[in-house]
Order: C-alpha cells, then sequence, then structure tokens
C-alpha cells in the first residue's frame, strides 16, 4: 500500500480500479443498444415534456421494473456514459435511487452485484453532480442492504481518500459523508467498529488539509458520531478538540459553522471535555453569533440554548449577560430577506384570495406552559413560546413563516426565552435599557424585535416585570393599531404572553377591555397576517378569561361572524 499522500497512492488507486472493471466485464453483461437507446430518449424528452408527458414517461419507467436487468441500465447510463449530458445522467441515477430504496431486497443478486461494482467505479467521476448522484445512490444501497453486504466499500473509499485526482478525492469524501449522515448508528455498532477505526484518525488528520472542500466533508462525518459518541472518537477526543480550534478561524464559513455545530453536540455529550475551555469557547460564540455569514451565525447562536441545559450554565454564562443579550436582540431584527419572504410590503391584502394552504383547519391546543399567540413569524417552535409561532403550525410548509424555516431570529428568540427563564430578575438590568432604547428607536424593525423580545421574557420573567407592566400594557395595547402590520401582528402574540396578568389586574376598564376591543378590531385588520395573529391572541386570552369574558361576548361574537 502507496502511502498517504505519495504517487502510489494514485497507483493504488487504478490498480483497484482496474481491478473493479475487469470483474465488471468478466459477469458478461451488456446493455442491449435498442433497450439503451429507448430508455435514454425517454430521459431526453424529460427535459422538455409537458405534464401529461411527464406522466407517460414516469408510468413506462415504473413499467420497466418489470425487466430483471432494469437497473443494470439505469447505473449503466449513470456511471458509464460519459459523453452523455450530465442531466439524463443525473435523472437515471435518481431512478436508480429510487428503485433501490424501494426495491432493492428484490433485485436479483448479480443486478445488486453489477449496480454496486458501477457506482464504485463512478464515485470519482469528473463531474460533480454525477459524484454527487453517484453518493446519493452509495448511501442508499448501504441504508437499504447494510455495510455488512458490502464489505469492499469502505475500503475502497478509504483508498479514495489519498488520491490526487480531485474527482477520486472530492467524490469519496462526499459519498463518506453521506453514509456517515444516514448510517452512523450503523456504523457506530458494527463489532469492532473496524471501519470507524479506520476512518476517524483519517478524518481527524484531514482537518488541516489545503482543500476546503476536505476540510468541510472530514468535519461534517466526525460530527456525525458526536452523538452516539462512538469508542473510536472517544479515544481521540483530544485530537478532535485540538482540530476544532485549529478549525475555528478556518476562512471558509463551511467549515466554521460545522465547528459550531460540533460545539453544540460536545455540550450536550461531552461536557466535560470542554470544561476547561468553556470561557474560550463563550468568547468564541459571541464573535460568530455576529458572523456575516447567517449560516455560521446561526449555528453559534444554538449554543446559547444549548448550554442553558447544561448544569453550568449560571456559572459561566453570568459574567457574558451584559455582552450577549445585545447579540441576541440585534439577531431578532428582520433582515431584507426575511421581509421579501414574508412580503412586508403588502400592508392591505384582506382582499387577495386565499391559498388552499392559508384556509387548510387548524386546531386549537390547551394552553401549556410559555403559551401564545401567532407572533407574525417572529420564531418558531415545539410550544407557544418565545417563538411567536403555534405548536399546530409546525407542519404547515407552505406557510410564509415556514418558507423562512428556522432563521437566526428565530433562534434569538428562543435563545432569549431560555436564558431569561434561567436568569429571572438578574437579566433585567441588562436588558431593559437595551429594550427601552429600542422600543423608542426611528426604524420600525428595531421597535418589532423590541417587542419581539419582551413577548419572548414573558415566561421567565413575569414575576418580576409586574412592577413594569401597568406602563409596558397600555403601550403595547397601542402598537395594536401601528402602520406597520408586522407591528401589529408581533403586539397581538406579545400582549397574549401577558395574557394572565391582563386578565387579572384590576381595573378592566384600563387593561383587560381595552385590550379585548383592539384585538377585536385586528381581527377585522386588512392584513390578514394581523388577522390571524389576533385570533390566536384572543384564544389565549379567552382561555385565561373564563367566565370573566361573559359580559363581552354580544360584541365578541359579532366580530368574529363579521
Amino acid at each position: 500500500r502507496g502511502a498517504r499522500g505519495s504517487p502510489n497512492a494514485e497507483i493504488d488507486v487504478g490498480v483497484g480500479l482496474h481491478r473493479a472493471r475487469q470483474r465488471l466485464m468478466a459477469t458478461g453483461w451488456s446493455p442491449s443498444p435498442e433497450g439503451l437507446l429507448q430508455l435514454l430518449n425517454l430521459f431526453r424528452t424529460s427535459a422538455t415534456a409537458n405534464n401529461d408527458q411527464h406522466r407517460e414517461i414516469q408510468q413506462q419507467l415504473v413499467n420497466f421494473n418489470s425487466i430483471a436487468d432494469y437497473n443494470n441500465y439505469l447505473v449503466y447510463i449513470l456511471s458509464s456514459l460519459r459523453d452523455e449530458n450530465p442531466s439524463v445522467r443525473q435523472m437515471a441515477g435518481l431512478v436508480l435511487k429510487n428503485n433501490v430504496k424501494d426495491r432493492w431486497p428484490q433485485l436479483p443478486a448479480e443486478v445488486q452485484a453489477y449496480v454496486k461494482e458501477n457506482l464504485a467505479l463512478a464515485v470519482g467521476d469528473p463531474n460533480n453532480f454525477i459524484r454527487s448522484a453517484v453518493g446519493s445512490c452509495v448511501t442508499t444501497v448501504v441504508t437499504v442492504g447494510g455495510l455488512d453486504a458490502w464489505p469492499q466499500l469502505i475500503p475502497i473509499l478509504f483508498q479514495m481518500l489519498d488520491s490526487p485526482d480531485q474527482g477520486h478525492l472530492e467524490g469519496a469524501y462526499g459519498a463518506l459523508h453521506k453514509i456517515c449522515e444516514d448510517s452512523a448508528d450503523a456504523l457506530a455498532l458494527q463489532p469492532g467498529q473496524q471501519a470507524l477505526a479506520m476512518l476517524i484518525p483519517k478524518f481527524l488528520s484531514s482537518f488541516g488539509s489545503p482543500h476546503e472542500f476536505v476540510r468541510k466533508m472530514s468535519l461534517g462525518c466526525v460530527n456525525q458520531f458526536v452523538q452516539v459518541m462512538a469508542e473510536p472518537l472517544a479515544n481521540n477526543i483530544d485530537a478532535y478538540l485540538i482540530g476544532l480550534f485549529a478549525l475555528a478561524v478556518d476562512p471558509s464559513p463551511e467549515v466554521r459553522k460545522r465547528v459550531c455545530q460540533a460545539l453544540v453536540l460536545l455540550l450536550d455529550v461531552h461536557l466535560e471535555c470542554l470544561l476547561p475551555h468553556m470561557k474560550q469557547v463563550i468568547e468564541y460564540m459571541l464573535i460568530s453569533t455576529k458572523d456575516a455569514d447567517e449560516l455560521v451565525s446561526l449555528e453559534a447562536c444554538e449554543f446559547w440554548s444549548a448550554i442553558c441545559e447544561t448544569r453550568v450554565a449560571k456559572e459561566y454564562l453570568a459574567e457574558y449577560l451584559p455582552r450577549l443579550v445585545p447579540v441576541l436582540l440585534d439577531g431578532m431584527v428582520y433582515t431584507e430577506f426575511d421581509l421579501l419572504v414574508l412580503g412586508a410590503d403588502a400592508d392591505e391584502d384582506e382582499n387577495v384570495a386565499d391559498r388552499p394552504e392559508d384556509i387548510k383547519p387548524h386546531f386549537h391546543k390547551a394552553k401549556v406552559a410559555g403559551s401564545g399567540g401567532e407572533g407574525g413569524g417572529a420564531a418558531e417552535g415545539e410550544q407557544n413560546d418565545a417563538n411567536g409561532e403555534d405548536e399546530e403550525d409546525e407542519d404547515d410548509d407552505d406557510d410564509d413563516d415556514d418558507v423562512m424555516e428556522w432563521n437566526l431570529r428565530k433562534c434569538s428568540a428562543s435563545g432569549l426565552d431560555i436564558i431569561s427563564g434561567l436568569f429571572q430578575r438578574d437579566i433585567l438590568p441588562t436588558l431593559l435599557p437595551l429594550l427601552q432604547a429600542k422600543l423608542s428607536d426611528a426604524r420600525w424593525e428595531v421597535r418589532e424585535s423590541a417587542i419581539l423580545a419582551l413577548g419572548a421574557i414573558a415566561e421567565g420573567c413575569m414575576e418580576h416585570m409586574t412592577d413594569y407592566l401597568p406602563q409596558l400594557v397600555p403601550w403595547l395595547i397601542q402598537t395594536l393599531a401601528d402602520v406597520k402590520p408586522l407591528i401589529r401582528s408581533i403586539s397581538c402574540w406579545t400582549l397574549s404572553r401577558y395574557a394572565r396578568w391582563v386578565v387579572h389586574t384590576p381595573p378592566a376598564e384600563m387593561y383587560f377591555q381595552p385590550l379585548m376591543q383592539e384585538l377585536l378590531k385586528r381581527v377585522l385588520d386588512h392584513n390578514k397576517k394581523v388577522q390571524e395573529a389576533a385570533c390566536s391572541a384572543f384564544a389565549n386570552v379567552e382561555e385565561e378569561a373564563g367566565a370573566e369574558l361573559v359580559p363581552y361576548l354580544g360584541p365578541v361574537i359579532q366580530n368574529l361572524m363579521f
């Protein structure tokens, strides 16, 4: 075997691939020219087909599954026809992946062998998109058939990790990353963990690679085994930490993002190894939460919620509150992209026809700890918590808020919610002056983020906010009439978070009645997002008020039936 990085490495890979090709030739299978052309023409036509033609093509492809060696054709197109249009080869790979997922156990053994041999040959294809398609097929075969049924795979890929050929190098790392992501438990449970014992040290040594792709993939591979803390990783934990700290200043945002992911994972499963370095880690996460790349800042922001779940949170975070709280507040301001996705310029959309996903049924759930109403896209979480969204909306993939998915704003709000629950009164001297300044800011996006923050801390700081609520609640009720729809909607949510105080604090004419009146107006708002937020907030207030709502049922029913 050639030494790592030596010219012999390329020779070893070449010899291995040559032998694989010889084994394939020995099988005697070759495609029928007529059948191959028929399949190619279907894929070529698919690129410009209309919906009806697509359905017809799809049905023909399904019918081909009755042909015993159909998948041989698919892998042949994917792996061997390098002069064919890459999109055609990709389509063949996609169909093959789906067939493997759905039909692998039923395929003849000789077809399985042919597919695996060809996939192994194509891992290093010169085309990046084909390498990715091959890697997807490889990991699907492993997931469905198991690693034990393909014992040659890991050694083949491991050998390619030293190849000077860029295609082989990236193809092997890409395929291994997919395998580690999809089959981490299977690899960790292998008897003796032979594959990981070979791969983990190699991945760790690759942290110092001059190739960004290699650094990114090798770190991504190792991170898959932190949660299970596989023995080969536990035995090399010091080397892993040294590598992480070295990559913390990597010029690649993708690498730094994975560093943040690793540190968050280690908090949960191997806190002890981080304790000697915790202050440096916190300093790094403070910087990374403000990273210009939002993917990095988002992963770093996850750290604050995660550390609050540990036994050392108060001990280590207390001194950082004056620096951490402003970072989280800044992260809660809508970005230009957020506003674009939300359509913030559509102030009045009540006359716009509803989409089917807008009017599908929702079911109100009983209020739980930390519950609130719709926060106008403030965030997204497991309960109606500081994220400002309802639990039943989690699976509404077509909603605007879900199009935005989990982002820095939502993560920052969730972090502030959890931290306020941990520190309660102790966070207010830092937080309140900042909120006061933001609530009077000339920029409406900043004011909106401060209102979100007030809702985020409601659960953790309620007892200590009571001195401020007599002035704060009337002001928030006034913001329900703000000219900006997103301020009106977030104010609905924040006020619902303080519903218990509003309902049970006399005089009702000062707090409860004005809130009811304004929420009912917002139910008839010209903006649909505000309407939704008001209905959700009203449901929470209604649940808290109970019989105290009876005197107002007349106007309530009139508004809700309008």
